[in-house]
């Protein structure tokens, strides 16, 4: 067992014992230098040459990014254009159907025209047909009935002498 004069001469830390401190001094110093060398020959370079890929990596992702956004640009403008070119295209080919619809309508409303124009003519050839007919049926009868009157009145007419009479008041 230690004595009190003993644990009263024995220092609380050791690294406060000053007799000791040149030691720690030469370690503390050939730690450091060998960190120093550690850090600048081998962790230095590597970090650094890990920041040197991270920056040509940032540069040619921005580069290639700007590219890119030149070409979405050309090929937004080439699709624009194909897009105008289409919409003309189109405004044409219905201009031109159109047009063709027109031709068609109007070749159509002709034929129309001329088929009812003649179905006209013949019907007014018909009507006319059936009207000579109405007034030569018309004179007969008118004859034929006048020369009856004039038969029960007693009187002699000739069927030529009413006929005659007939036509002449038909006309007016």
């Amino acid at each position: 067992m230690a004595t009190p004069t003993e644990v009263a001469e024995a220092p609380g830390m050791p690294q406060l014992d000053l007799s000791t401190f040149p030691n720690q001094i030469f370690w503390l110093v050939v730690t450091l230098v060998v960190i120093y060398f550690v850090l600048s020959k081998i962790a230095l370079p590597l970090i650094g040459g890990a920041l040197a890929d991270r920056a040509q990596t940032i540069t040619d992702d921005l580069a290639t990014a700007e590219e890119l956004k030149q070409k979405a640009v050309e090929a937004e403008a080439a699709y624009e254009k194909a897009l105008a070119d289409a919409r003309s295209e189109a405004q044409k080919i219905a201009a031109d159907m159109k047009a063709e619809v027109q031709a068609q309508m109007d070749v159509e409303m002709a034929k129309a025209d001329a088929e009812i124009s003649a179905k006209s003519a013949e019907a007014a050839k018909a009507l006319s047909a059936i009207k000579d007919s109405a007034m030569d049926s018309v004179k007969k009868v008118a004859t034929d009935t006048a020369q009856e009157i004039v038969k029960a009145m007693g009187g002699s007419a000739t069927k030529k002498d009413v006929g005659a009479i007939v036509a002449n008041r038909m006309k007016g």
